[in-house]
């Protein structure tokens, strides 16, 4: 048998909720002060979900549209960390050797929280840090995300499977 590499790409996206709203925003796992949460069932933290739907398109396994449902409108659970560990499950044999980010927003500010959200992330996913990149941009103003309206995720993942696994 062979080595079996595939790639998965995962999107999300979530609109901020009135600045008066006392839900925390929440983006790989960081509160970010000052800026109001999303508008989502559960915390709305775009880089788990984007990182899930990743998942989803390598396994076929429908993440944000079954799995975090059911846990969130049956359970009550709507950490996005109990989401992407339960998205990991249906890997089976498939092992992530990488996972790269990229993050859209005009707020909140990224850059000095990059090394931390990395961390976050391959804590969660059980990956070294240096399987995990992350790059963030402000868009520019030139999508509803750059105006400051919400932010969007884009991730990509790569899994192999092969001798030893």
């Amino acid at each position: 048998m062979g080595w079996k590499i595939r790639t998965g790409i995962g999107q999300d996206s979530h609109r901020f909720l009135p600045p008066e709203s006392s839900k925390p925003c929440v983006i790989a796992g960081i509160i970010f002060d000052g800026v109001p949460g999303f508008n989502a069932n559960s915390d709305g933290d775009i880089v788990f979900h984007a990182i899930c739907n990743a998942i989803t398109s390598v396994t076929g396994v429908l993440i944000l549209g079954d799995v975090a449902d059911d846990l969130c409108l049956r359970d009550g659970i709507t950490d996005s960390e109990v989401y992407l560990k339960e998205a990991m499950k249906t890997l089976n044999k498939q092992k992530v050797s990488h996972v790269a980010v990229t993050i859209e927003g005009k707020k909140p500010k990224f850059k000095s929280h990059l090394l931390q959200m990395r961390t976050n992330i391959a804590r969660v996913m059980g990956l070294e840090i240096s399987q995990v990149g992350i790059t963030a941009t402000s868009g520019e103003g030139l999508t509803d995300f750059g105006c400051g309206d919400g932010v969007q995720c884009f991730a990509i993942i790569t899994t192999e499977e092969g001798h030893g696994s």
